[in-house]
C-alpha cells in the first residue's frame, strides 16, 4: 500500500438479494481502489458486507459515490475513511470461490461479484485467505442449482482468462478437505526450467531440444517419442553431468512452504515426472517427499547411451503412476490432487479429484479443475483451503517463519 493511500471502511446493511455486492464494486471500480479486505455474513437474510479498500483519489468523493449506488438498491451504508484492517467470518454456503491476484482491483472483484449475480449465484460470506505472495479472497458462495456446476464454473473461467486473476470454484463440505495425496509434476512446476534443455545445454543442443519439449508440452508431438528423440542427443555425455545438473536445480518460489505445510498435515505427497530417476533422487531427498516416479537414463561405462530404460513415464504412465501410489496408500482417486503444466499430464489431472494446472499449457488448462497462473507454487495451498495464516503460524512455531522480498 504506497504512503499516499488512505484507507476506507464501508459498511453496508440492509436485506440480502442478489446483486448488491455487484453495484458495490461497480462503484468502487470507477475510483481505482484496490481491495485490502472483504468480510461478508448473511443472518436471517440480512446482510453485513464491509470492504476495505487503499485509495489515493478523494475518499470524500468515493464516499458520496459509494452512498449513491447503495441507495439504488436500497441498502444502508457507512463509510469510514483512515479504518482499521480486521478479520472476517465464516459461513457454510454450497460452493467456494477463491479469487487470487497481485493484487486484486476493485474492478476484478466487480467482474467476479457480476458474473455471480448474472447466474443467479449469491456471495454469503467473503475471508481473506491471504496477503503474500498473492492477495487471496475466499467467498463461499449459494448456487441455485447443487447438481449442476457448469454455469458457476465457466463463469468463473471466462472471468479469469480475460480478467489476469486466478479463480477456483469446488463444492464445500467434506470433500474439500478430505484431500489426502498430492502428485507434482517436477519440471517447470516443482522446479523451474526443463532438466532435460539442462543437460542438452552440455551438448550444445539446448535450443533443439527445447524446441521439441515445447511442442510436446503443448501436445503437438507424442511425449514417448519425443522423449526418444530428445535423449539421443545426450549420447556420450559423462555420467557426471546427471550431477552436476542435479546441484544446478532451482526449485519454484514457494515449493519448500507447499511440502513441508502438506506433510505437516498429514498428505502424503510425491512426484510424477517424465524427467529422469536419477536427478529426481535427489531432490526427493531433500524435500522429503513419499514416492516418485519418473524415467531412467541408461549409463554404460560412465557415458549416457542416449536412451532410456525401461518402461516409459509418459501421459498415460503418469495417470497409472499418481494410481498406483493412490492404491499403495489406500488413497481414494477423489481425494488425490495431481498438479502439473504440460499436456503430457492431461491423462494425472483427469485422474485425481483435483487437477490443478500450474502456469500450465493451454491444452491442460482446458481440461484442468483449476488454473494458476502466478509463479508461487504456494498458492496451491489456498486452493485446498488454507490460509496464510494458518501457515505462518505454523511456521513460526518451528522456527522457519520468513518472507522473501517479492519482485514484481
Amino acid at each position: 500500500m504506497s504512503s499516499n493511500a488512505t484507507t476506507v471502511l464501508i459498511t453496508v446493511t440492509g436485506k440480502d438479494k442478489p446483486g448488491v455486492t455487484s453495484v458495490l464494486f461497480a462503484a468502487l471500480t470507477s475510483h481505482g481502489v484496490d481491495i485490502v479486505d472483504v468480510e461478508q455474513v448473511v443472518i436471517r437474510d440480512r446482510l453485513v458486507l464491509g470492504v476495505l479498500v487503499s485509495t489515493e483519489n478523494d475518499p470524500e468523493k468515493l464516499q458520496e459515490s459509494i452512498e449513491q449506488a447503495m441507495a439504488t438498491v436500497g441498502m444502508g451504508v457507512e463509510v469510514t475513511i483512515d479504518a482499521e484492517d480486521g478479520e472476517a467470518d465464516k459461513l457454510g454456503s454450497t460452493h467456494v470461490v477463491v479469487v487470487l491476484g497481485q493484487p486484486v482491483t476493485a474492478r476484478h472483484f466487480s467482474e467476479v461479484s457480476r458474473a455471480l449475480a448474472e447466474i443467479g449465484v449469491n456471495i454469503d460470506a467473503i475471508h481473506r485467505v491471504a496477503d503474500y505472495p498473492v492477495t487471496g479472497l475466499e467467498l463461499k458462495v449459494s448456487a441455485p442449482d447443487w447438481d449442476d456446476d457448469e454455469a458457476l464454473t465457466q463463469a468463473m473461467a471466462d472471468i479469469a482468462a480475460r480478467s489476469g486473476v486466478d479463480l477456483s470454484v469446488e463444492r464445500t463440505g467434506l470433500s474439500r478437505r478430505a484431500k489426502r495425496l498430492v502428485v507434482f509434476d517436477v519440471d517447470s512446476t516443482l522446479i523451474q526450467g526443463e532438466v532435460i534443455e539442462m543437460l542438452a545445454r552440455r551438448a550444445g543442443c539446448e535450443d533443439k531440444v527445447r524446441e521439441v519439449t515445447e511442442r510436446a508440452m503443448r501436445g503437438e508431438l507424442d511425449f514417448a517419442e519425443s522423449l526418444r528423440q530428445r535423449v539421443a542427443v545426450l549420447e556420450g555425455l559423462p555420467a557426471t553431468v546427471l550431477d552436476e545438473v542435479a546441484a544446478e536445480l532451482e526449485l519454484t518460489p514457494g515449493a519448500r512452504t507447499t511440502i513441508r505445510t502438506l506433510r505437516r498435515l498429514g498428505f502424503h505427497t510425491g512426484v510424477v515426472s517424465g524427467g529422469f530417476t536419477q536427478i529426481i533422487d535427489a531432490l526427493v531427498d531433500e524435500l522429503g517427499l513419499d514416492f516418485s516416479a519418473a524415467n531412467d537414463l541408461e549409463v554404460v561405462d560412465g557415458k549416457l547411451t542416449g536412451r532410456v530404460i525401461g518402461e516409459i513415464v509418459d501421459r498415460p504412465g503418469k495417470a497409472k503412476a499418481l494410481r498406483r501410489f493412490a492404491e499403495e496408500y489406500g488413497v481414494p482417486s477423489a481425494q488425490c490432487v495431481a498438479v502439473g503444466d504440460g499436456a503430457n499430464d492431461i491423462d494425472m489431472l483427469s485422474a485425481a479429484g483435483l487437477g490443478v494446472a500450474f502456469n500450465a499449457k493451454p491444452a491442460l488448462r482446458e481440461v484442468a479443475d483449476t488454473a494458476l497462473s502466478y509463479p508461487f507454487l504456494d498458492t496451491v495451498l489456498f486452493v485446498l483451503g488454507l490460509t496464510r495464516a494458518e501457515i505462518e503460524a505454523a511456521d513460526a512455531e518451528d522456527g522457519e517463519l520468513r518472507r522473501v522480498p517479492l519482485e514484481l
